[in-house]
């Protein structure tokens, strides 16, 4: 079976396993205070253009989610994010665990808007009962996000605007970011996510790496204290110097563009192709995430030979189906698909 459900379905890239294997019997401090996780640091600030940022590596997504919503929040404050954002539908409500709502908003594409906040914020202060209801205090949004879809410079800068009117965090879930900063058409880079957010992460087990994702925090309010909710948390790695190891090879050479590039192109090669086929898109996605609406019984056809993820029913007859391409995606295995679609 050829898998297209998600993209980390594959280990690691060869780069970041010889980084591994090459400092395999070295002995270092543990928990992230290491020189390797220095070097990364430092490589990662470079990348952002910015060098009073804290950078810190947590062992995967959910974790560094309600780690960083947790620390700022506190605990009858909540999480505004679209109806599809990930710490709403894919966390088991990891979040609200640790005691803070997420405040869900409809979502136009996957997104929300500076109007959507601001009239979340002002419903809330402009109610006589405010102190009954959970007072909404950190937007979430993802870049990508749940759709593949991307937001603009533009559109960050009015969300900035809203959150420093409204006394707002503004955080970016970055866990396939270098398939947003890598795709067509954008005008997003890694130096505006550092300028624009209160804090974001650059996501690595989408993206190249065994696991592992590193936090970026600009705000100085988010910076106090934040090893001690990574450790309570259970973000913090014994063996720390894995996570910067790995974030030290894909910051080498571009690795990490050069990854987002090469999933985002043979996904607008799956995409190409199936248009001229006929095929419709159940949304418009110019990263690695594409959402084809396929007939029921081609799509029985189809899974005997490759796995996609099944996104939603679209009509009695058809289903909207996801096709996921990674940093490892076999070319191959792209044609391969197009012929039998």
């Amino acid at each position: 079976m050829i898998m297209f459900q998600n993209d980390y379905v594959e280990g690691a890239h060869p780069a970041v396993l010889q980084k591994l294997i090459d400092t395999n019997m070295e002995q270092s401090v543990g928990y992230g205070e290491d020189p390797y996780c220095e070097a990364a640091r430092e490589r990662i600030r470079q990348a952002a253009g910015r060098q009073d940022v804290d950078v810190h590596f947590l062992v995967g997504g959910t974790q560094t989610n309600l780690t960083v919503i947790d620390a700022a929040l506190r605990p009858y404050q909540g999480a505004l994010c679209a109806q599809t954002g990930h710490i709403n539908v894919h966390e088991t409500g990891s979040v609200e665990a640790c005691g803070h709502k997420v405040l869900a908003l409809p979502g136009q594409d996957g997104k929300i808007t500076a109007e959507q906040v601001k009239e979340a914020h002002d419903s809330h202060w402009a109610d006589g009962a405010r102190e009954h209801m959970v007072q909404p205090k950190l937007v979430y949004i993802s870049h990508p996000t749940e759709l593949g879809t991307l937001y603009t410079k533009q559109e960050l800068l009015d969300l900035r605007k809203v959150c420093d009117e409204c006394g707002l965090y503004l955080f970016l879930d970055g866990a396939r970011l270098a398939y947003g900063l890598a795709a067509e058409g954008t005008d997003v880079t890694l130096a505006d996510l550092a300028a624009l957010t209160d804090a974001f992460y650059i996501g690595g087990t989408k993206v190249g790496a065994l696991f592992g994702e590193c936090v970026v925090i600009r705000n100085p309010a988010l910076k106090e204290d934040f090893r001690y909710f990574i450790k309570q948390k259970g973000g913090m790695l014994a063996k720390g110097r894995l996570l910067g190891l790995q974030f030290l090879a894909m910051f080498e050479k571009d690795l990490y563009m050069e990854m987002g590039h090469h999933a985002d192109r043979l996904a607008m090669k799956i995409r190409q192709g199936l248009r001229e086929k006929g095929y419709r898109f159940y949304i418009d996605s110019v990263t690695n995430q594409q959402f084809v609406i396929v007939e029921n019984e081609k799509l029985k056809e189809l899974e005997k030979e490759f796995v996609f993820n099944h996104e939603t029913r679209y009509d009695e007859k058809h289903t909207v189906i996801r096709i996921c391409t990674s940093w490892a995606t076999k070319e191959e295995n792209v044609e391969k698909l197009l012929e039998r679609f």
